[in-house]
């Protein structure tokens, strides 16, 4: 095994846990509650902390790799995350565990940027780097299936007092393995120049990101009302406070936490539309998806999640095969990826208003996530093509960051949407017209990242010489 195949094994180690402990806690859900005796408010909570703590620290944690060194921080990361996750399965009651998760979220993000940073730096040729991306992509869909399945098996573990504590403690020997191998075998590597850190940026930075990922995270449960829209307002402002005071601090050439050069770049412009249209797109439809099988086609939970699993095996199947098209077509093959996830939605606004076999739904959330897997790695790879080595952490957090947020704003305002559509009525036709209008909001998001796509210069992903 190559020496960097190796270093990209670790790190795909760190993003695993990120991607895995957002599903894990789904299915436990029941069993958390009746142990811990936590209100439906508290067990919402539970979930949405860990994102909420994740989006709020992504940009710091790019941050901090550039500056402190990418490998310190991404084992301080898996450090943490251990610690977090055995407070999270040792946790006594809900707040506990509410605040545990939040910890946990905080780690992830000090982990996930370091891996899109250290890929930039260990692949700087296209076609291994691409390879290495398909890898990345690969490793999000196991991470997505492995959560809800260990999450199922250990909640219902016989002969365990309580046995939903292991989908927690799990990560003990994961994040022990990844300490011992990356303290072993990763490279450092960070600004040459030093640099101060710029503690009051991460400061507004924090409050401004986890207020207004908090607003949107209640607003999903309780709608928008006037302590959620006041919430909102006070972190747009805090937000805009901390745009103009970083533009001040690198004009009076003073510590600052992002650098604006990112938003000089074409293609990390690009890449920042397309990925937070196409997570708008992405998480809203499954959640638009789940509400419309239980509630409106009464299929059963168990039942739902069959389907969704067709639907990540079809995107770890194309995180494998998509690597070779991109390197064979460009961004030609993005488009193509793109152009199916569309033919597929258009596909069930017809096929849901019909008598349809369980085997079809399978059929085409598969082919719906071959569309997805072919996408996300790109994504990634075109907005961080090309940044210099003194950027890329800064650029990781910043684009995780709008695919993070732009997840949660899907959720909110296209479920709002759903739900307005549908207003108090609950037979099957409404539900179809709901998920229809939901629908061709996420199909007019596409067409705007297909727009993006194209624009992108063709030597951001070449197409390989045939003549070679």
């Amino acid at each position: 095994m190559k020496r960097n195949d190796l270093r990209l094994m670790i790190i795909l180690i760190g993003q695993l846990l990120t991607i895995m402990d957002i599903f894990i806690i789904n299915v436990s859900i029941p069993s958390i509650q009746r142990d811990l005796g936590a209100t439906h408010g508290e067990m919402q909570f539970m979930i949405a902390a860990y994102l909420i703590g994740f989006a709020s620290f992504l940009i710091t944690g790019g941050r901090l790799g550039d500056l402190y060194g990418r490998k310190r921080i991404f084992i301080m990361g898996l450090l943490f995350f251990m610690i977090s996750s055995i407070a999270c399965g040792f946790s006594s009651g809900a707040f506990q565990l509410v605040v545990s998760r939040c910890i946990q979220g905080i780690s992830a993000a000090m982990m996930a940027p370091q891996v899109l940073s250290m890929i930039q730096i260990l692949f700087p040729n296209h076609e291994e780097r691409t390879k290495a991306m398909g890898w990345y992509g690969i490793t999000i869909g196991l991470g997505t299936i492995l959560g809800q399945y260990l999450g199922g098996y250990f909640s219902s573990l016989k002969g365990w007092h309580e046995p939903w504590r292991f989908i927690f403690l799990i990560n003990i020997p994961i994040c022990l393995i990844a300490i011992f191998l990356g303290l072993k075998k990763l490279t450092e590597s960070k600004v040459k120049i030093f640099q101060t850190f710029d503690i009051w940026g991460v400061v507004v930075l924090s409050v401004g990101l986890f207020s207004f990922t908090y607003a949107l995270t209640a607003s999903e449960q309780d709608g928008m009302n006037r302590q959620n829209i006041l919430m909102l307002i006070i972190s747009i402002s805090v937000l805009i406070y901390f745009i103009k005071n970083q533009r001040n601090k690198v004009r009076k050439g003073k510590a600052y936490l992002i650098d604006y050069e990112l938003f000089r770049s074409k293609n990390f412009n690009l890449g920042i539309l397309a990925v937070s249209l196409f997570f708008i797109m992405l998480d809203s439809y499954f959640y638009i998806l789940s509400l419309f099988f239980q509630d409106g086609l009464n299929i059963n939970p168990l039942d739902a999640g069959e389907m969704i699993v067709f639907q990540g095996a079809g995107f770890i199947l194309s995180s494998v095969f998509s690597v070779k098209l991109i390197l064979q077509y460009g961004k030609n093959a993005l488009i193509l990826g793109l152009t199916l996830i569309i033919t597929v939605l258009i596909l069930q606004l017809f096929l849901f208003r019909m008598q349809t076999d369980f085997y079809a739904f399978y059929l085409v959330l598969f082919l719906h996530g071959v569309g997805v897997g072919s996408i996300i790695p790109s994504l990634a790879n075109i907005a961080l093509s090309g940044m210099p080595e003194k950027l890329v952490g800064n650029a990781s957090g910043v684009y995780t960051t709008f695919q993070q947020i732009a997840a949660i704003i899907g959720i909110v305002v296209i479920g709002s949407v759903f739900y307005y559509c549908l207003g108090q009525k609950t037979s099957v036709q409404d539900y179809h017209h709901a998920f229809s209008i939901a629908v061709l909001i996420n199909i007019f998001c596409l067409i705007v990242v297909v727009a993006a796509v194209y624009i992108v210069p063709d030597h951001v992903l070449p197409k390989r010489n045939l003549e070679k």
